[in-house]
């Protein structure tokens, strides 16, 4: 029998959270939408198959648009096994959109955890607000640690604020994820006194399972052919409407279903080593080149780990890797810095500064948007 799918705009973060709580109770579905993102080419079911409990919508920073169908069972796993890597369940400060899985993990955890989360304000992330939004958490016997999520750029803000930065360092752990977080602003952080834990998951697996580069619980992780793949009992009931991809991306091997990411990864004593999207390589004179390997030298350059590294056609070279970024940037220096480790080819072609990175609402670049500008 199926369940209703029921629509919440996600400008109103505590309504998504009673609207959560009745879909995890076993109510109806619930789908939150952002009042200002394009729509999906189809419009939403009416229904969805009773299992589902969430809906997720993400057309990602590269890929095409989907909704990604989450079962109870799976939010719930997710939570217990990430408080439990945490060291127990805590009180959180919402920081981060409710339309994404990140947002949505922090209402999860907190229903979990029987706390009401402290939200901040609409808008742009403001680094003195986060401070006054960290001063009026309030932790129970139940749960008495404290908690939130944020993604990269909002860390490097809060950083940026010694009085955030203070109020940050009082927490139990932050959680860092949506893109990888550089080196550098990872150093930064913990010199500053704040426990910082980086994550890796998608909505495919009901969030963050990787936590600092660790499956937790009992996720576990293999590569096929350079591609992680993860299982786990967080996985995803599929992509609504879409049953041809959901059979692709969900794939079962020895009676275990898992779940293909689409990243090259390297694993080493069971750490997980994340290198970029395997279809994220450009073929720059005959040779590949990840740009996601590129990305991540360059943003270990001082004041650069924001940049964003992208593809542009060349005449000469097929394509070329191209650094588009808000902060100056010395072209021989990156490509000195870049061709040291991976070799000529990664060479970026060119260093492109712009006023402001194009950024999607969860914070991550919109890869799309600055390959165009790159491209231009």
């Amino acid at each position: 029998m199926p369940r209703p799918l029921v629509a919440l705009g996600a400008s109103d973060p505590l309504g998504v959270l009673r609207g959560l709580e009745a879909a995890l109770a076993g109510g109806p579905a619930l789908l939150p939408v952002a009042e200002d993102a394009p729509p999906l080419p189809t419009p939403a079911p009416a229904s969805v198959p009773q299992r589902v409990a969430l809906v997720v919508e993400t057309s990602g920073s590269t890929g095409t648009g989907k909704r990604v169908a989450l079962s109870s069972e799976a939010l719930l796993a997710g939570a217990a096994a990430a408080d439990a890597a945490l060291g127990g369940p805590g009180a959180w400060v919402l920081a981060l959109p409710t339309h994404y899985i990140a947002g949505l993990n922090v209402l999860t955890r907190s229903i979990a955890a029987g706390t009401t989360p402290v939200v901040l304000g609409p808008g742009h992330f403001d680094a003195a607000a986060f401070a006054d939004a960290a001063g009026r958490l309030d932790t129970g016997p139940a749960a008495p640690r404290r908690y939130t999520s944020l993604v990269p750029v909002q860390l490097a803000r809060v950083l940026d604020d010694d009085r955030a930065t203070g109020a940050l360092a009082s927490f139990d752990a932050v959680l860092v994820g949506g893109q990888a977080t550089p080196a550098p602003l990872r150093e930064r952080a913990r010199a500053a006194g704040i426990p910082i834990v980086t994550t890796y998951g998608a909505s495919e697996t009901s969030g963050g399972c990787v936590y600092d580069g660790v499956p937790f619980g009992t996720v576990r992780t293999e590569l096929v052919d350079g591609e992680l793949r993860l299982h786990g009992p967080m996985l995803a009931e599929g992509y609504l409407g879409d049953d041809e991809r959901t059979a692709t991306t969900f794939v079962e091997r020895d009676g275990l279903r898992w779940y293909r990411t689409g990243d090259a990864a390297e694993v080493t004593d069971g750490v997980v080593r994340v290198l970029g999207r395997l279809d994220d390589v450009v073929i720059s004179g005959g040779e590949k080149v990840p740009l996601g390997l590129v990305e991540r030298l360059v943003r270990e350059l001082p004041g650069q780990d924001a940049a964003v590294v992208t593809r542009r056609a060349s005449g000469e070279w097929g394509e070329v890797p191209v650094v588009v970024t808000a902060r100056p940037l010395d072209l021989d220096r990156v490509r000195e810095h870049v061709g040291a480790a991976l070799g000529r080819a990664a060479r970026p072609a060119a260093v492109l500064v712009v006023d402001d990175l194009p950024m999607l609402a969860s914070g991550k670049p919109d890869r799309r948007a600055i390959q165009d500008l790159a491209s231009s």
